[in-house]
Order: structure tokens, then C-alpha cells, then sequence
């Protein structure tokens, strides 16, 4: 290891607010690209078919999971390897970004598997519509049998990410987006020489991104130096490495699982209450309000080096630094957000196509989700803190309590006592439930493993 490789990283130097903007403000744009896969696929299948738009909708919980599973693990990665390179540990970061690589290949055989043979069934238990049923099985067989291709640059993303460069991931996600915008229109009306595909024409183009993405990727990783070197020559597994990558990675995992098991369980009081129409309300709602959430992940991803770095070199006062920048950028961010769901809900849903009762209901149904915004905020934040110092379980207790012990359970009461359109007031209750949850943990930490960090005498800016 060269001496220009060891001299000080400026996660540990570096003023705070400018590195905290220097290392996010790539990422958030390239998780805003990351978020313009699903949506453009919605607004071209919504003005093509607006059973279409019902089929992806109901799809959605399924790329969720795919989502949670690539993210997961590579988060699992990126702290690992940011506390590594904190404590000067050069070796073992090299041999973590190795292990999240091969880990790829186990995740893609999982939704291999779930694309051959599940699709199917899975789309028939949420609609008694054949057409709706057809669409989202061509789609989901799709997306999932070429998942590789994401799962593979979500990996790279995250290793670079974790050693301070966040440039050549935006760029990914950038190419990815680009062609899939691309290719959308072309392959699912059938433009030029092209073929009409219908919905599944967009999972092409999708899936033709994703690969766009991942070859550059690949290319990037092999080909520049990085403080971190993949190192395929004798690989071998290492028990305490995967151990370790998944006591942050699998809390990940699962914490982004519930968020399918959530639209599952919501689609399935929408589908008791014959309400169509809030199906695509709740489906275009996800994907709209993936360019609010999508902007705060991708500043979670430029704290969390910052947090783990400082906490695996010892320093609490630049650790506390990250969580309060991060905070108020968060806060920003999820404001503008709830005046846009507040002042043009109409022009947001207009570009899925949809009648008047999709406008009226849709109109309604944003104002009240967007409450959550807010307290949403300040609690990403602190699931970051949570994961980038190994303590992932408490970001997990916090999505279970959000997403299953509340959300659900209110939704469903709301629905048998008040009616369908009372349903999206249990968002803004569990958030600030969650929250509350969030702020606990936090002292109780503060109190016990926080406390026992030094206290360096760098101004925090």
C-alpha cells in the first residue's frame, strides 16, 4: 500500500458541512436517477394502459424486495469497510469489498428463482383481472431474471462510496437512467423499427439501463486505482467477514423488506375494499415520493462513510457533527417535499394519465401522506447513525414499529371504522411514532457505547 494511499482521509479532516455536501450531493442525485426507473416506467405504462399502471403498481412490493436484498447487503458493505479504513485496517477493507462482490452472485439465484416461478401466483393473489394479472407477470419475469445487472452496480456503488468517492456512482446511475428514459417510449408504443412491447417493454428498457450501468461499473472498479482493491486471486469465504457484513447488512435487508410487506398488506385492504383506484393512487404516491425519499437515501449514504469513519477512529465530536448536518439537510429536503404534495398535487398525478376520480382521490390522499415527511426526516438520520456504527438492529425495531406493529394495524382500523379514504392518516402517525422510538435509542446509546468514544478537540463546522 502506497504512502499516498495511507496519508490522513479527509473524512476525518475536512470540514463538516462541506464534506457532508461533497460526499452527498452526488449520491443524491444519483438515487434521484435511481428513483426515475420506476417512475418513468409508470408514466409511460399509465398513458399506454391504465391497467397497465394497476399491474406495476401491484408489481412494485416484488422490486422492493429486490431493492432490499442489493441495498441491503451492499450497506452491510459499505460499513464494513468505511470503519476499516477508520482504523487504518487497509487489508481487511480490501478482503470486505471482495466478500460484498461474490455475495452478489447468491442474491441474483434467490431472485432467479422468484422470476421463474412466482410471479405468477403472486400477481393472481392481488387482482381477479387476467389483463392486469398478464402485465404484471411480464414485467416482474423481466426485472427479476435480469437482476443481476443491479444487483452487481448497487455493490459497486456502495464499496466506492465507502471510501469517499461518490462521483462515479452518480455517474452509474446517470448512464442507467439516461437509457432506460431512453428506451422507454421506444420499446413500449413501438416507435420507429422498434416493436410494440406494452408493459413489458419497459422492464426491457429498464433491464437495458441496468446493464448500461453495471459495465461501467465493473469497468471503473478494475480499471482506476480506488483506496480499496477487489482481490479475486485465491478467494476464499471468511465466516467472520459475511458475519459481519450481515449484522449491519441483514437488519438493512429486512428493514427494506417490510416495506414491501407494507404494500403488500396495504394493496390488500385496498383490494377488500374494492377500491381500485386507490391501488393506482397508492402506486403512483410510491413512486413519486421516491424523489423526496430518494434525495435524503442518498444523503444517508454520504453521512454514513463520515459517521463510520469518525466512530471507528474514535472521534464523537465529528460523529455528532455528521448526525446534526445531516439532519438539517434532511429536514430541507422533506419540507420541500410537503409543499409540493401540498401546492401541485395535481399536476404530480396528471402525468400518470387517470381519470377525474384518480385526481380527486389522488389530490387528497397526498396531502395527508406528506405530513410524514417531516418526522421522516430526522428519523433517516438516525437509522444512519444506527447502521454506519454497527448497530443495526435498532434501525430495524424502528422500521418494524413504522411499518408493520403501526402502520398496518391503524390502516386497517381506519378503513373498517371510517371508511377507504381515511386509510393514509396512519403514515404521518406511525412517523412520528417511529421517531419517537428513534430519539430513545439514540439517548440510550448516547449513555452507553457513544459515551465511551474520545473526545477530539476538532472544531466541528
Amino acid at each position: 500500500m502506497s504512502s499516498e494511499i495511507k496519508k490522513e482521509n479527509k473524512m476525518g479532516t475536512m470540514p463538516m458541512t462541506r464534506l457532508i455536501l461533497s460526499m452527498s450531493l452526488p449520491a443524491m442525485f444519483s438515487m434521484t436517477m435511481m428513483a426515475m426507473y420506476n417512475v418513468v416506467d409508470s408514466i409511460f405504462i399509465g398513458n399506454y394502459d391504465q391497467r397497465g399502471l394497476t399491474a406495476v403498481s401491484l408489481a412494485f412490493p416484488l422490486q422492493l424486495l429486490l431493492i432490499a436484498a442489493s441495498i441491503g447487503t451492499a450497506i452491510g458493505v459499505n460499513s464494513l469497510v468505511s470503519r476499516k479504513l477508520g482504523e487504518k485496517d487497509f487489508d481487511m477493507a480490501n478482503r470486505t469489498a471482495t466478500h460484498g462482490l461474490m455475495l452478489c452472485g447468491f442474491t441474483f439465484v434467490f431472485f432467479l428463482l422468484l422470476g421463474l416461478f412466482a410471479v405468477k401466483p403472486f400477481m393472481s393473489a392481488f387482482s381477479d383481472d387476467p389483463v392486469v394479472t398478464q402485465y404484471g407477470a411480464q414485467y416482474l419475469t423481466i426485472v427479476l431474471c435480469f437482476s443481476l445487472f443491479s444487483i452487481i452496480q448497487v455493490m459497486v456503488e456502495k464499496t466506492l462510496q465507502a471510501t469517499g468517492n461518490m462521483i462515479y456512482p452518480m455517474l452509474f446511475q446517470l448512464l442507467g437512467a439516461v437509457v432506460n428514459i431512453i428506451f422507454d417510449p421506444l420499446l413500449i408504443y413501438g416507435v420507429g423499427f422498434f416493436p410494440e412491447f406494452g408493459v413489458a417493454g419497459a422492464a426491457i428498457a429498464t433491464v437495458f439501463g441496468q446493464l448500461c450501468g453495471m459495465v461501467f461499473s465493473v469497468l471503473i472498479l478494475f480499471r482506476k486505482n480506488h483506496e480499496v482493491q477487489i482481490q479475486l486471486k485465491g478467494f476464499r469465504f471468511e465466516k467472520e467477514i459475511v458475519k459481519n457484513i450481515y449484522a449491519v447488512g441483514f437488519p438493512t435487508i429486512i428493514m427494506q423488506s417490510i416495506g414491501a410487506v407494507m404494500m403488500l398488506g396495504m394493496n390488500g385492504i385496498f383490494k377488500a375494499a374494492g377500491s381500485e383506484v386507490s391501488v393506482r393512487v397508492y402506486g403512483i404516491y410510491f413512486k413519486l415520493q421516491s424523489f423526496v425519499f430518494m434525495p435524503c437515501f442518498g444523503l444517508n449514504q454520504g453521512v454514513m462513510p463520515v459517521i463510520g469513519y469518525n466512530y471507528g477512529a474514535r472521534n464523537k465530536k465529528r460523529m455528532y457533527g455528521a448526525l446534526k448536518t445531516g439532519i438539517v439537510i434532511a429536514l430541507i429536503i422533506m419540507m420541500t417535499g410537503t409543499l409540493l404534495m401540498w401546492l401541485i398535487p395535481d399536476v404530480l398525478i396528471s402525468m400518470f394519465g387517470g381519470d377525474a376520480q384518480l385526481m380527486e382521490k389522488g389530490e387528497y390522499a397526498f396531502r395527508i401522506i406528506s405530513l410524514c415527511f417531516t418526522p421522516a426526516a430526522v428519523g433517516i438520520m438516525f437509522t444512519t447513525l444506527f447502521q454506519a456504527t454497527g448497530k443495526g438492529l435498532f434501525s430495524l425495531m424502528m422500521s418494524f414499529a413504522r411499518q408493520l406493529v403501526l402502520i398496518l394495524p391503524i390502516a386497517y382500523l381506519l378503513w373498517i371504522s371510517l371508511g377507504v379514504d381515511y386509510v393514509w392518516y396512519a403514515f404521518p402517525v406511525a412517523e412520528v411514532g417511529s421517531l419517537i422510538l428513534a430519539v430513545c435509542f439514540f439517548m440510550y446509546l448516547a449513555k452507553k457505547d457513544y459515551k465511551k468514544l474520545d473526545v477530539h478537540k476538532e472544531a466541528v463546522d
